[in-house]
């Protein structure tokens, strides 16, 4: 059973047709959009700032979503997908945004709209990154723009298909 803990009179608020796996643990104040989904032991810990999410945001297993102590919130759009064990942590990710597995963005960052932070890529505080492009290494850099053909292979693919996938795991 999901993990969902009220801290600080806090409670976290669900969209429509959300999945949140059995191991997820999920604290505090956060609020997320329809279909979102919360993979195998994913951690959404709102628990000393707020964290807010749009629509179409996958949380993959292992990762970790998190906040600042009174500085800075967590904000998540639409179809944005955070992969298997990556951390994003107070900072803002825009519209159609993957987060690759394993990346680390961390605080005060900005992640623009139909962006890539490529699999293990460091976003370091403070760093802003650039809409339509794609960030990769450590620390993280522009390496390349993002055409549409990777748009719409990978960014809105993978959004798609997490709502597909966690209604597999739905009764």
């Amino acid at each position: 059973m999901t993990l969902i803990k009220q801290i600080n009179d806090k409670v976290p608020q669900f969209g429509e047709n959300c999945y949140l796996a059995e191991n997820a643990t999920i604290i505090g104040d956060l609020e997320c959009g329809n279909d979102c989904s919360f993979w195998f032991n994913a951690v959404v810990r709102a628990d000393v700032h707020f964290i807010k999410m749009g629509n179409k945001v996958n949380v993959q297993d292992g990762a970790i979503v998190h906040c600042t102590y009174k500085k800075h919130p967590t904000t998540i759009g639409n179809n944005v997908s955070i992969g298997h064990n990556a951390i994003v942590h107070g900072c803002t990710i825009k519209d159609n945004v993957l987060i690759g597995m394993g990346a680390i963005v961390m605080d005060n960052c900005i992640v623009e709209s139909n962006s890539i932070v490529a699999a293990g890529a460091v976003v370091t505080k403070g760093t802003h990154v650039e809409s339509g492009c794609i960030y990769a290494g450590t620390p993280a850099k522009k390496i390349k723009e993002v055409d549409q053909a990777l748009f719409e292979g990978e960014i809105m693919r993978i959004a798609d298909n997490y709502v597909k996938y966690s209604s597999w795991y739905k009764d």
